[in-house]
């Protein structure tokens, strides 16, 4: 029900604003045709110009702007040497203010959006005064213009500022997973290096006296090595953190049987059920620590924003060249706001680390009103010379 609603208001708004505009066009075309004169169909002209831009506005921003404001210039322009109007071209200056709205909103950089902004302003105080002609119902138009715009854009800087407040949130959320991402796997890198230290020892230690044994110590050596090697191009442009911050060598697939009991302990009902050929050796340790944090977010998110649901159920699985972990809950489609993954900064975080080690996760409602998380990693090379 959630986003299917939240969908369904949005359409109903766009199609109640278009319905609005549309509705003074036809007033407007109806006011021309009784006034007789040539210069009074520039109004629905310039209306039907400002309908269009308002559809386009999604996908052209910036240029169904700057397109309107200069179709309304060559207007004001044409009725200035003709006869003055009844009224300056009301679907048009409505127009106008929503695309203030939009391109305060949504255009970067922001010195953009202000010229655009103040264009419409100018273009809309240029309609009042010029068309009408002088006297008080310029006067008015003017004001009632300048009105309209002033709300417009109030309502598009809150717009943006709310916006670039969920940037900041997001971007936050985001480096705290990279930098935590960036510790654990500091550590795995660490444990690899230690191995290769003690083979190296013990290769030297028995070397002297069963030289058939070297081979097979350099052979794991080389494999400590390489598994090192790829845990240190995942660090790649992950930042680290602070010396001081907690570390932990990794999880193993107990950590998680364990955290999905105690989940079920306090309600409601989950299981965990692990597929054929997954081992603690068949996966990295740095994918064993992502899917603790996936499903221990899962978990909780499940616990803030389902609480109704029946049961929750994990897996982990292993198809051809992946590595999965599904986590869904039935019988509570969850909180409408994390539908898209941008609705919730524990998604974001998640979205991140699981990204950061080549995988990719989703997460959204289900067709059995439930709500479900999927994050697959390529398949490695398990073997670790343990």
């Amino acid at each position: 029900m959630g986003e299917g609603f939240v969908n369904w208001i949005q359409r109903l708004s766009e199609f109640a604003l278009l319905g609005l505009l549309g509705l003074i066009l036809l007033l407007e075309t109806a006011l021309a045709v009784s006034h007789g004169q040539a210069s009074a169909f520039l109004i629905p002209v310039g209306g039907l110009a400002g309908l269009v831009a308002v559809l386009a506005r999604s996908r052209f921003r910036v240029g169904s702007m700057a397109t309107l404001v200069v179709v309304s210039l060559v207007l004001t322009l044409a009725a200035a040497l003709m006869d003055d109007l009844p009224v300056p071209g009301m679907a048009e200056a409505g127009a106008l203010m929503v695309l203030t709205i939009s391109v305060l909103r949504w255009v970067r950089p922001l010195r953009g959006a202000v010229v655009l902004a103040v264009a419409a302003l100018i273009t809309l105080q240029l309609s009042a005064g010029l068309r009408v002609g002088g006297g008080t119902p310029g006067g008015v138009f003017e004001v009632l213009f300048f009105v309209g715009w002033a709300v417009g854009a109030i309502v598009g800087a809150y717009l943006r500022l709310q916006q670039h407040r969920r940037e900041v949130a997001v971007e936050a959320v985001r480096r705290s997973e990279r930098l935590d991402l960036a510790r654990e796997l500091h550590d795995l890198v660490a444990h690899h290096i230690t191995g290769i230290v003690v083979q190296a020892q013990a290769a030297r230690a028995v070397g002297e006296q069963r030289p058939e044994t070297v081979l097979p110590a350099l052979d794991a050596i080389a494999t400590a090595g390489g598994e090192a090697l790829t845990s240190m191009r995942r660090l790649v442009g992950v930042l680290r953190a602070d010396e001081q911050a907690s570390r932990s060598p990794g999880v193993d697939l107990a950590d998680l049987r364990i955290m999905v009991e105690r989940f079920a302990a306090q309600g409601p009902r989950a299981s965990f059920d692990i597929g054929h050929g997954v081992t603690d050796l068949a996966l990295p340790p740095e994918v064993l620590t992502t899917l603790h944090r996936v499903l221990q977010e899962s978990l909780t998110n499940v616990r803030r924003h389902a609480p109704g649901a029946a049961w929750v159920e994990a897996a982990l699985s292993a198809p051809p060249d992946l590595v999965r972990l599904r986590v869904r809950n039935v019988g509570s489609p969850g909180d409408p706001r994390l539908t898209r993954l941008g609705g919730g900064f524990g998604l974001v975080g998640m979205v991140e680390r699981v990204q950061a080690l080549g995988g990719r996760l989703t997460a959204g409602p289900t067709r059995e009103n439930g709500w479900e998380v999927v994050a697959e990693f390529p398949a490695v090379s398990a073997s670790r010379g343990r």
